[in-house]
């Protein structure tokens, strides 16, 4: 038996993969708890009520999340993550429009309303880069 038989598997792809999962899950639950902010970045051209999408998304981020935490399925769940980062940028830029126009909101909730819309590049990089590599792994 060689000397690495036995050494763990380095998967380089994994702690980058459990992390926009955690982010991911964390969101996903907050659809469900705090539905209200959501609710108000569904455009309003959408037929139906605001809470059904709000609800719908949570799913959908808990079922991806799901796909990045099992190697079996990280590759589609890299590539899901960064359609739904591409998808969902509208609603940001909703609510930062929607905040940065609401005298009562503070200014620090503002400034981060704004700042994290840049931010949607590094998690589409990132889940792109966690399925590459799940397919070379």
């Amino acid at each position: 038996m060689a000397d690495n038989a036995l050494a763990p598997v380095r998967d380089s792809g994994r702690r980058p993969a459990l992390a926009l999962a955690t982010l991911l899950f964390g969101s996903g639950v907050l659809h469900f708890v705090m539905p209200k902010p959501y609710d108000s970045t569904v455009p309003r051209v959408l037929p139906g009520k605001a809470r059904n999408y709000t609800y719908a998304s949570g799913v959908v981020e808990l079922g991806i999340s799901a796909a990045l935490a099992i190697p079996r399925t990280r590759g589609l769940g890299g590539r899901l993550a960064a359609l739904l980062f591409i998808a969902v940028f509208p609603a940001n830029v909703q609510m930062a429009v929607d905040v940065v126009g609401n005298k009562k909101a503070s200014q620090l909730f503002k400034i981060g309303t704004v700042l994290r819309l840049p931010l949607q590049i590094p998690l589409i990089t990132q889940s792109l880069k966690v399925s590459r590599s799940a397919r070379n792994s």
